[in-house]
């Protein structure tokens, strides 16, 4: 599985993906995770099974989950407190939700 969180920058998020990635491997999974610039998004689109976005660009939501859904591809917004307090292990089960339904 392929989870790319978008940001205004794929600075802040970073940290996330970090917390994520240790959020997984405690629970034995192997899932890549990584942060890129909303910019990108249309360019990782293709490698990524979920897309989720940093509250920070939750004004591009609608047009991404646009260009997202014909692909088949998930998008949501990570949650603002589990962003702002870092929760890896909750934006995790956000995404293995997303990638379920």
């Amino acid at each position: 599985m392929r989870i790319v969180l978008c940001c205004a920058a794929g600075m802040s998020t970073s940290m996330l993906v970090n917390k994520m990635q240790s959020a997984a491997q405690g629970r034995g999974l192997t899932i890549d995770i990584k942060a890129v610039p909303v910019a990108e998004f249309e360019r990782i689109l293709p490698d990524a099974d979920v897309v989720l976005l940093g509250p920070q660009v939750n004004f591009e939501a609608a047009r991404l989950t646009a260009i997202a859904e014909p692909q088949g591809k998930a998008v949501a917004v990570i949650d603002m407190m589990d962003y702002g307090m870092m929760r890896g292990e909750q934006v995790l089960d956000t995404a293995l939700a997303l990638h379920a339904s």
